[in-house]
């Protein structure tokens, strides 16, 4: 990439707002990539040095910042040229091979990881412990499999443990239980009615592995369901492929189905109504989201409270791998708003007709979904996007992260991956809100997942756009653990992140509780108490996603012999119905800075 000849002049300006409009014109004129202007720093004199916007924080000054101009590729796609070591974030190689393509995965209360792929695809790339293998006569591929297929990674040693799991996950779903066992249910062949349960256990221990439910099993057989946990701590698993329907784990004595005809009302030629974005709304109630459309359900009645207006633009759900977040529920409000976003999506008919070269969706729709006259605001990324993974961090923005430009979700059916992840920043100003970050260099399609971890970096996982194992081609399966780490990481910001010395690990609904903790520098304002739920990543969405942040108090200095240590009070949520019971990430957020995180179980009254 090329500096403009006079970019250390004094009087240069690099604004955000107009990098985004030359970001959008950049599209509408369809610029050659051949275009002799490949940077462009936006210039408004008498601004001072050439700066560019940060995520959470105000304008910082650089020695030289590029403003890098997007040249549209073919098609009206965006093709960033050029060096990306100016833009926010970084990227680092975790482990070279997991053993295995993670299209499903989940962060433990102990910090592990469980990957998941699928169980009928012949030997994956690790083996088993020696003496242990799966013999299953109804599998169509490999008979007798000595490889495993789920793995537990430890990000604190970058290592890896095999798993043992038996019937196929497939397309499954997950939900932690309120105790932090992982319930996994469903998938095909034969895992279209399972139930398995994982109990973490400390990496040290490394004695934990999958249990699968003989006795139990699903009500009806769920392939591309979603599942979420609820404020009484079951678990209620909506949908799936040709499949209306909810049900709860546990069952209650008849085990009954609630029907859902809004799945059937939504579905098209192409379906668009699988794994449906499932938010679980701080008035108990559930907001489902399906292709175009949403309802606020009550799962106590089975009955639809609201219908909410149509979101237009293109289908949003499998096959059409749009993605979908919460916001933070803010004690600030008194946790009564949440605000739902849906972003991005494949134009129907690129799934039918194999098209992967049909240009994705690049709009959001944003809707507070506590209001009764709910209406969608509409947004543009700075990229078209499906299966894009969101991920909401500790200071409250959500990373959009993965997926595609063109095309549709499904086995190679997919082009122009996006390498660029977007921050998300909802309470900027409207035209403000999306920062282009750093790119990766390894594609990540179809069965890509993302997670945040403890210390909030966020892990990148998986890539399988083919039917099997395939490491050949521009898109070859993809066993790389990869980590990305948002500005809010950066050694330059690091005595402004809070380092937490002493924390409760169960605290009831309501209760005030004290979190102690070291800066390098003073505190100069409240330091945010986040609570964030570990979400089941699997097809562009993260399962029980939520973020709450408590009300706290200003931080106090709690040891006379040093400035830098302190303590806040704060408020756990008033109730079930704001945070499920469960274990969280409890961080602390200084100036947009967070800390890592400890583990806080939230339990009723005793």
């Amino acid at each position: 990439m090329r500096l403009p000849s006079d970019a250390s002049e004094p009087t240069l300006h690099c604004n955000w707002q107009l990098l985004q409009l030359s970001l959008s014109l950049s599209l509408s004129l369809s610029l050659s990539p051949t275009t002799q202007t490949d940077t462009l720093c936006m210039m408004v004199s008498g601004q001072g040095q050439c700066r560019y916007m940060l995520a959470r924080w105000q304008y910082l000054e650089l020695a030289a910042v590029v403003c890098v101009w997007a040249l549209a590729g073919g098609g009206g796609l965006i093709s960033l040229q050029g060096s990306m070591a100016q833009l926010p974030g970084t990227w680092e190689l975790l482990v070279e091979s997991a053993g295995i393509a993670s299209m499903h995965t989940a962060v433990t209360r102990f910090g592990t990881v469980v990957l998941l792929d699928r169980t009928d695809i012949g030997a994956s790339q690790i083996d088993l412990p020696e003496g242990k293998c799966r013999d299953d006569a109804a599998d169509k591929v490999l008979k007798h499999d000595c490889t495993a297929h789920s793995v537990e990674f430890d990000p604190s040693s970058n290592t890896l443990r095999p798993l043992f799991i038996f019937s196929d996950t497939w397309c499954s779903s997950a939900q932690f239980l309120p105790d932090g066992t992982l319930l996994h249910t469903g998938g095909d062949f034969d895992g279209f009615t399972k139930i398995r349960k994982f109990a973490p256990c400390p990496p040290q221990d490394g004695t934990c592995d999958w249990e699968e439910l003989n006795q139990t099993q699903l009500a009806a057989g769920r392939w591309y369901a979603s599942n979420q946990l609820l404020p009484d701590g079951r678990i209620i698993i909506v949908g799936g492929r040709s499949q209306f329907t909810a049900e709860f784990y546990p069952a209650g004595p008849d085990s009954s189905l609630l029907d859902l005809p809004f799945l059937r009302q939504v579905q098209d030629q192409q379906m668009d109504n699988l794994y449906p974005f499932l938010h679980l709304l701080p008035d108990g109630n559930l907001f489902i989201f399906a292709n175009t459309d949403a309802i606020l359900y009550d799962y106590m009645s089975g009955s639809i409270v609201r219908t909410y207006p149509r979101l237009e633009g293109n289908p949003r759900n499998y096959p059409s791998a749009g993605s979908s977040a919460m916001l933070a529920l803010d004690s600030a409000s008194g946790f009564a708003d949440a605000e739902v976003v849906v972003c991005g999506g494949a134009q129907f008919g690129a799934f039918l007709e194999s098209d992967v070269d049909r240009p994705a969706g690049g709009d959001c729709g944003r809707i507070m979904a506590t209001d009764e006259a709910a209406e969608w605001a509409m947004e543009e990324m700075p990229f078209v996007r499906l299966m894009g993974d969101m991920v909401i961090l500790p200071t409250g923005d959500v990373l959009i992260i993965n997926g595609a430009q063109s095309g549709a979700q499904g086995f190679n059916l997919a082009d122009n991956p996006c390498l660029n992840p977007v921050l998300y920043q909802p309470n900027a100003a409207v035209g403000l809100r999306f920062m282009t970050l750093t790119p990766s260099e390894t594609p990540r399609m179809y069965h890509s997942t993302a997670n945040l971890l403890p210390d909030a970096r966020i892990l990148v996982a998986g890539s399988s756009p083919h039917y099997y194992y395939n490491f050949t081609g521009p898109f070859p399966t993809q066993l790389k653990l990869e980590a990305f780490s948002p500005e809010y990481l950066s050694a330059g910001l690091a005595d402004l992140r809070p380092a937490i010395t002493g924390a409760p690990e169960v605290v009831e609904y309501g209760a005030d509780f004290e979190v102690h903790f070291t800066v390098a520098l003073p505190v100069t304002g409240i330091v945010e108490v986040n609570l964030l739920s570990a979400p089941f990543s699997t097809h562009s969405f993260s399962q029980g996603q939520r973020l709450v942040k408590l009300a706290v108090g200003t931080a106090q200095p709690s040891d006379s012999t040093s400035a830098l240590s302190y303590s806040s009070v704060a408020t756990a949520p008033p109730s079930s119905l704001v945070a499920p019971p469960s274990f969280y990430m409890l961080f602390l957020v200084n100036q947009g800075i967070p800390s890592v995180a400890t583990w806080l179980q939230l339990v009723a009254s005793s």
